[in-house]
């Protein structure tokens, strides 16, 4: 039988895993319309799509680890259902506002603070939960 909190970890990892092909999708998307195989080529539209595709690579494999130890120490579904949940509207509001502004943009600053606020709370958590143990 799946304990709980794996299952909560699977809901979210599934979710950010269909986020992360529709952040890949909008790259190859810009890429056919501006025709440019490598690099941006310049466009700033296309430049704004891959940041967001790549800043999605750089911090949500290390958080769902995180997350995946902590399900595996025990830590309960509510704490993997938050956290997966603050995730997931980071990351759609940052790939959101990227895409949609080179500058400052609420998206952007709910993506950053979110991420960063879970990956700070995971790491800390795994943390208090290895020390913990004799």
């Amino acid at each position: 039988m799946m304990r709980p909190a794996i299952a909560a970890l699977m809901l979210w990892a599934g979710l950010l895993g269909l986020l992360y092909l529709a952040l890949a999708l909008n790259v190859v998307r810009h890429r056919y319309r501006a025709k440019v195989g490598i690099g941006d080529g310049g466009d700033p539209a296309l430049a704004r799509a891959v940041r967001a595709h790549g800043n999605f690579a750089e911090y949500v494999p290390l958080v769902l680890v995180l997350l995946l130890l902590l399900a595996i120490a025990g830590w309960g579904s509510l704490h993997l259902h938050i956290m997966g949940g603050i995730l997931f509207v980071a990351r759609l509001g940052h790939g959101i506002g990227l895409s949609m502004s080179e500058g400052p943009s609420v998206g952007r600053g709910v993506g950053m603070l979110g991420t960063w606020g879970v990956l700070a709370a995971a790491s800390v958590m795994v943390i208090w939960t290895a020390a913990a143990v004799p």
